[in-house]
């Protein structure tokens, strides 16, 4: 059975095409130019194309077929979503498309419900923590879902809705930092190379993979995980209304959805249709109907982007060792 809300849509469908077919009718078919007596029809018919465009999104303004905004963030966090140096490696998650998508849900007054699909390993701070503050902005309920994965930068993110739902099976938590070096000093001295420093400021290189570390360089960079940890802990805590000396007494831990629940680190076990089925208690209704919010990014920067990321997996490997890349050699910290 047709719904109203779907005989309207059609409606308007059918008379912005029948409008703009006849627009274009007038301007390059009846009323020709000797160029339109050439290109007449084509451009008629580009002018109802257009047309129906305009006129599929008005229906879609006057009648949503939606009342709930899913977004997804999938693969390990990055800012740009680049991916690794292999061709094999994982795409990430692209912090700044993922706040785009929440913003545009907020900003759509047919979304009453945000939905945070997690599937996510975790991966850098401030990334993380920018998706975690757009989700919060969001002007209605909050539920963010795992369905594998759930895991640091993942739960950081987590923590800034207002449930949390996981399967039995999902994997919760690495409420932790880390922070990691590759120590090539020895392949250096074999293959006969060696690191002449050049810097300004004492740590300016700590860190660096072609020289051994010293206990103050240590000392430093443990600093800089410790500080980042406990801004983690104060994050989930605050979020998850937990206490910090219980985030801190999991150690880093991953839990099973079941476990994790117990535990009062999930809000509740289901699935996706489970939630679906509460919203829709929520608000009152038979069921709510979930769009998918995606990047609107330009043709043009998603074949830059693939183009980037196929000459960075031919390159990195031999540049990275050879030149020294800084991101390769040096310390790298993510949660």
């Amino acid at each position: 059975m047709v719904s109203s809300e779907g005989i309207g849509r059609l409606v308007i469908v059918f008379v912005g095409a029948v409008a703009f077919a006849g627009i274009g009718f007038a301007l390059f078919v009846a009323y020709p130019t000797s160029l339109a007596d050439l290109f007449g029809v084509l451009a008629a018919l580009v002018v109802v194309g257009i047309g129906l465009r305009v006129a599929s999104s008005t229906a879609d303004s006057l009648f949503p077929g939606y009342d709930v905004a899913e977004v997804a963030v999938e693969g390990p966090i990055t800012r740009d979503g680049g991916s690794g140096p292999l061709p094999s490696s994982p795409r990430a998650t692209p912090a700044d498309d993922i706040v785009e998508q929440i913003d545009r849900a907020d900003e759509d007054d047919n979304a009453r419900a945000l939905l945070l699909k997690l599937n996510t390993p975790g991966g850098e701070v401030v990334p993380s923590d920018d998706i975690k503050l757009a989700a919060e902005r969001f002007d209605g309920p909050t539920i963010a879902y795992t369905t594998d994965v759930c895991a640091s930068g993942g739960y950081w993110i987590a923590s800034g809705c207002d449930e949390l739902w996981a399967r039995d099976a999902s994997i919760v938590g690495s409420i932790g930092v880390i922070g990691s070096r590759v120590n090539a000093s020895d392949l250096a001295d074999k293959v006969g190379l060696s690191y002449e420093r050049f810097a300004a400021g004492e740590y300016k290189d700590a860190g660096t993979a072609l020289k051994e570390m010293d206990d103050d360089e240590r000392e430093y960079l443990q600093g800089l995980i410790d500080d980042y940890y406990d801004t983690f802990v104060e994050r989930v805590s605050d979020g998850r209304e937990l206490e910090p000396e219980d985030i801190r007494e999991t150690e880093a831990r991953i839990y099973l959805g079941e476990t994790a629940a117990e535990m009062g680190l999930v809000d509740r076990l289901g699935t996706r249709r489970a939630i679906e089925t509460e919203l829709a208690d929520r608000f009152d209704t038979d069921e709510v109907t979930v769009e998918e919010f995606e990047p609107e990014r330009p043709l043009m920067s998603r074949i830059g982007a693939g183009a980037r990321g196929v000459a960075y997996a031919l390159g990195a490997g031999i540049a990275g060792a050879v030149l020294g890349e800084e991101r390769d050699r040096g310390f790298r910290l993510r949660t």
